[in-house]
């Protein structure tokens, strides 16, 4: 009854080592040249998915990973399971607290960058249709949502990625961005999730509908971030709490799957409820506790669940037959266009030098893995098809790599971020390296 073919199973199992030593190797690479890993890691999707070993040796590719009937959905399982843990990460990333001197800065930036960008996604749709890209839901003002999205994120752990290559996660720059990342892509969660409950709704949508939608997610937004955190400062230490006593991070692993459970049923999205269960827990712990969180699902989920999330995106991908090259490079154009002068010309309103305000603009335009999760829900939701998914998924990529690159050149030329950065030491953070001595093969010294 639970169990899989013996055959069947060696078969996944091989499929996943492929998948997962090539996400590995290609992200790697990707660091190596200075490129953000997840670049490379779905990279590895596309070199063994549609687009490449699909397109030149099509039955290896079939064989490999629609190999039995039940192999897709192990590897939709695998992939979301990964989901959930870089929402649940993101999650506890969050951080809603300024210094006073950044407060300004901070708040101008989260008010501009997110409403504006989404009213320009929102307008755009009154002068371009986009029902060519519209998904099996048919949902007109979903769609419209996830566009605006898809103009406005931004990407806390990629740009967090990038400020730590770069040796400069201590700098005022990147506290300030990544404060401001953490509320503007909780509030543009916000927005995606009242998609998912207008796709939920399965009618045409009206007041009622979407006032409901609204409710519903906020409400969830206040109960997760007020409420939750209440109560498990309260009985988490208990000694009663036999759940708690029998494992530290069993225990919050449960909550993830708790709140993403109560998130699906209440028809605002499971990721949704595993990012407010990071903020959660985030907002419960005291730091040196919610560091054993972080190490404790850290290397088992960026080791094999998230890199094969991001390679089974890359698996979903046809670029050589279902990308709109054309489409794509304006709709860039326009996206990175749109974040860039309302950034900069917000900084500029309240004084900050045009350097400053430029640097803020390149960072604020990093879309990395918040735009490659809004595209997979979108997509899972039949929200938008194929052809759109391929954009806003390579969307997410080019403008992480145009960030980090213009950081980069920046931090290179000697140049400040912004002031309060004039004598940054730059502090290179680099993954301990495994030291194989002599004889560790037999345990000789």
């Amino acid at each position: 009854m639970f169990s899989l073919a013996g055959a069947d199973l060696v078969h996944f199992l091989f499929a996943v080592a492929a998948l997962l030593a090539v996400a590995h190797l290609l992200g790697y690479l990707a660091e190596r040249l200075a490129i953000p890993r997840v670049i490379g890691e779905v990279g590895a999707g596309l070199v063994l998915g549609p687009t490449v070993l699909g397109a030149w040796f099509p039955g290896v590719f079939h064989t490999m990973f629609l190999g039995f009937p039940a192999e897709g959905t192990l590897f939709g399982l695998l992939s979301q399971l990964g989901l959930m843990f870089l929402m649940f990460h993101s999650g506890l990333k969050f951080q809603a607290r300024f210094e006073s001197s950044d407060l300004r800065i901070g708040v101008s930036i989260i008010a501009a960058s997110t409403i504006l960008p989404f009213l320009a996604g929102w307008l755009l749709t009154a002068v371009w249709d986009p029902s060519s890209f519209m998904g099996p839901a048919h949902q007109d003002t979903a769609l419209k949502i996830v566009i605006a999205i898809s103009v406005a994120v931004t990407s806390i752990p990629v740009i967090s990625k990038i400020f730590a290559d770069l040796g400069i996660l201590h700098s005022r720059f990147a506290k300030v961005i990544v404060a401001v990342a953490g509320v503007h892509d909780i509030l543009l969660w916000v927005a995606l999730a009242v998609a998912s409950s207008l796709v939920s709704s399965h009618g045409t949508v009206n007041a009622a509908i979407l006032l409901k939608s609204l409710g519903v997610t906020f409400g969830f937004l206040g109960v997760c971030t007020v409420v939750v955190p209440w109560v498990l400062r309260r009985v988490t230490s208990r000694r009663a709490n036999l759940l708690f006593r029998a494992s530290f991070l069993g225990y919050f692993l449960l909550i993830l799957l708790v709140l993403s459970d109560i998130a699906g049923y209440l028809k605002v999205d499971v990721m949704y409820g595993a990012l407010l269960a990071g903020v959660a827990t985030k907002l419960t712990l005291p730091p040196r506790l919610l560091e054993r969180i972080e190490a404790g699902t850290r290397e088992l989920s960026f080791s094999l669940f998230i890199p094969v999330y991001f390679a089974v995106v890359g698996l979903q991908l046809d670029l050589a037959h279902r990308f709109p090259i054309g489409f794509f490079l304006v709709y860039l154009l326009f996206a990175t266009l749109v974040q860039t002068v309302v950034v900069y010309v917000t900084c500029r309103t309240i004084r900050c030098d045009r350097l400053t305000s430029l640097n803020l603009a390149a960072a604020m335009n990093a879309r990395g893995g918040p735009g490659i999760v809004l595209s997979t829900v979108a997509y899972a939701l039949g929200i938008i098809n194929a052809e759109f998914f391929a954009v806003l998924v390579m969307l997410a990529l080019v403008t992480s790599w145009m960030a980090g690159s213009w950081l980069r050149f920046v931090i290179r030329r000697g140049w400040r971020l912004m002031p309060g950065d004039e004598n940054l030491v730059v502090e290179r953070v680099q993954a301990d390296p495994v030291e194989l001595t002599p004889g560790w093969e037999t345990g000789r010294r």
